[in-house]
């Protein structure tokens, strides 16, 4: 029998918000078991960007990253929040680790093809390094992963948190149990982004193609539904869209 495992995902408003990130964080620390946990934070890139005259663009929610931008996601993702985030799950008796995909050469990506769209130093994961995620987690650490990746030849990358969460349960599932949460600032997936309360308990692949077309999703929440949908289709437990305050209870949207 496999042993369980909680992926936690966090992003969005959460990370700059100091209040639910530690709601957030308590949460976490509270689950038992084997745990991991991948923070964003892009909302904090973008700022940072714009205070040193740094244009973000987006496209469909992906981040394109030239070289200025990609400077600054490293700064702010692999630097100055993995390391709040590791320290305050240390102060909270967690002993966290704080890693981006270069580190023990865990996620290896390739850079994105220019065609369609150019994203510039964005990466498609092309592997995970489980064995030494499972070293790690074995002997008690929990792992920080920030979406910084590498590409094996010395360039780094910059690649979508919700892609790092689902590629790394996707490639955890055949070690453990795994339960992958997406936590941002939202209770759910909502039917009307006005209402808080209009969240939908359950999605489907058709339903989420339906709401794609009519615009019940857009922008972010396409490739956070994309990746969880790739995390079902490949073995992982159970996938849950929530926020802060609702992680390890029943509310959110769960991904069918």
């Amino acid at each position: 029998m496999k042993r369980s495992l909680n992926i936690v995902k966090v992003g969005g408003q959460v990370v700059e918000d100091d209040s639910r990130l530690n709601t957030l964080l308590s949460g976490f620390s509270a689950i038992e078991g084997n745990k991991l946990l991948v923070t964003g934070g892009g909302r904090t890139a973008t700022a940072i960007a714009s205070e040193l005259g740094i244009e973000s663009r987006m496209v469909n929610g992906r981040r394109i990253t030239d070289e200025a931008m990609l400077r600054v996601v490293t700064m702010v993702y692999a630097g100055y929040v993995s390391k709040n985030v590791v320290a305050e799950l240390q102060a909270k008796g967690i002993n966290a680790i704080g890693l981006c995909g270069a580190d023990l050469d865990l996620i290896r990506c390739v850079k994105r093809p220019a065609n369609p769209i150019d994203f510039g130093f964005v990466g498609d994961v092309k592997g995970v390094n489980t064995r030494e995620l499972k070293l790690l987690i074995d002997a008690g650490a929990v792992p920080v992963v920030c979406p910084i990746t590498h590409d094996g030849m010395g360039q780094l990358l910059n690649t979508n948190a919700d892609t790092i969460a689902s590629s790394l349960a996707s490639a955890l599932a055949s070690e453990y149990d795994v339960t992958l949460t997406f936590c941002f600032e939202k209770k759910g997936v909502l039917s009307d982004p006005d209402d808080e309360n209009s969240v939908i308990p359950e999605i489907r692949r058709a339903d989420f193609e339906r709401m794609r077309e009519d615009g019940t999703v857009s922008d972010g929440m396409i490739p956070k539904l994309d990746n969880a949908f790739a995390a079902i289709d490949a073995g992982v437990n159970k996938v849950v869209i929530t926020n802060a305050e609702s992680l390890g209870t029943d509310s959110g949207t769960e991904i069918i």
